[in-house]
């Protein structure tokens, strides 16, 4: 299985946080899963650690870039077909890269791991 880590996803697998589901945890310790992490979560906690909305004990390129090789994760790029495909998805999230993630996770033929349950209006495949 393909799976698409959720940005909180990703963020409360590296700290072990007990709020990610065991179901979650199971599947992206799972080796035969394959884990792609968006570029767009690396940017959305670029952003967010450099506003100080999210406190990191070291800098978003430090942390991302040794946690996503160590995880064996795979970098997902932003395609013309991801940031197209967003222009049709009807507006029931307003976070533009949940929106972003949910393209990805359609064009990409994944499974979205998020706690997000307003995704779900999307048609698309979820697990938590």
């Amino acid at each position: 299985m393909t799976l698409l880590l959720d940005t909180h996803v990703l963020l409360w697998f590296l700290r072990d946080d007990p709020q990610l589901s065991r179901a979650a945890n199971s599947e992206i310790e799972d080796a035969s899963n394959r884990k792609l992490v968006s570029v767009a979560s690396c940017w959305e906690i670029a952003i967010k650690a450099g506003s100080g909305k999210l406190k990191l004990k070291e800098s978003a390129a430090v942390l991302l870039g040794r946690e996503i090789p160590r995880n064996y994760f795979d970098l997902l790029p932003i395609t013309l077909a991801h940031v197209t495909l967003v222009e049709t998805l009807p507006p029931h999230h307003k976070d533009p890269f949940d929106r972003l993630l949910v393209a990805q996770v359609m064009v990409e033929q994944a499974t979205l791991v998020s706690a997000d349950e307003q995704l779900d209006s999307y048609g698309v495949a979820r697990l938590w």
